[in-house]
């Protein structure tokens, strides 16, 4: 097995520290690692971005941080250029980063959901933003791009109390366009709020790893280390297996009827390792 990680932004010779312990864990067991530059690719310098990665290495994994779809697909042309591909295709990275790719798999298992493409920095208009929540009726939403949202600014760019209240939707929608800036990803989604079981404050939530559809980690998501809740999968596990990639995550949340809901599906590539878990229980788990 191979493993591309991100190198340290200060010693580029070296493995981000954020995953060094990952870059250790793959080694340890007779992988592979080499070292890709996240700043150049994200610059568009790919180049740069993969010149200490050796040639012909085959297939490899990544683990790093977050990449936008787009540029994940010129990476795997530059490193086509060189004889190396990427274990997880452009295509399924994509599908698997932004909503609109899984939802249709998992439409049983979360919250309802619409969406259009849409450009960074164009507002849309009053009209536009009716048209788009008009299949959700009524009732209260959250608003995000296909791959992240604005929680931290929930009242302003976040929540939407009543999709029926047009002006308020428009103004929620504009915002969360507006901050998002040039980093907006893929298009506007419009999500139906579902109502969250609560403890000390937070929402009961786990995430859970998943290689070639199997569950092999559940443990807490990272915006709440301290809380975990081991989830009921027994709904969600067929169709994660359904949706046929090698290696993604759920982000589950337990409604307040008692059911266990997906907020979220990513590429594995690019989520997040639990704080203290050995990442081998993970890793050893890539073929």
């Amino acid at each position: 097995m191979t493993v591309l990680f991100c190198a340290d932004p200060l010693a580029a010779t070296r493995t981000d520290p954020h995953f060094a312990a990952q870059a250790r864990a793959v080694r340890d067991a007779g992988g592979v690692t080499a070292l890709l530059d996240h700043d150049a690719l994200l610059s568009g310098d790919l180049a740069t971005a993969v010149r200490r990665i050796s040639r012909d290495l085959g297939e490899v994994w990544y683990r790093g941080w977050m990449i936008p779809a787009g540029r994940y697909a010129e990476l795997a042309d530059a490193l086509g250029a060189r004889g190396v591909s990427l274990r997880v295709a452009p295509a399924a990275y994509r599908a698997a980063h932004e909503l609109p790719g899984w939802y249709a798999t998992l439409t049983q298992v979360t919250p309802g959901s619409v969406w259009t493409p849409w450009q960074p920095g164009e507002p849309p208009t009053a009209d536009q933003v009716a048209a788009l929540v008009a299949p959700l009726g009524g009732g209260p939403a959250v608003v995000k791009d296909y791959v992240k949202s604005r929680k931290h600014e929930w009242d302003e760019a976040c929540y939407i109390p009543d999709l029926a209240d047009v002006a308020h939707a428009h103004r929620v929608v504009s915002r969360m366009v507006e901050l998002q800036e040039e980093s907006l990803q893929g298009g506007i989604v419009v999500r139906r709020f579902e109502r969250f079981a609560q403890r000390d404050g937070h929402t009961v939530e786990a995430r859970v790893w998943w290689v070639h559809g199997e569950p092999v980690l559940a443990g807490p998501h990272p915006d709440t280390p301290e809380l975990f809740s081991e989830p009921d999968l027994t709904a969600i596990a067929p169709l994660v297996t359904a949706f046929g990639h090698p290696f993604v995550t759920t982000d589950v949340a337990l409604r307040d009827d008692g059911t266990w809901r997906v907020v979220e599906l990513g590429d594995g590539q690019v989520s997040d390792l639990p704080t203290g878990v050995d990442p081998s229980t993970v890793l050893d788990r890539l073929t």
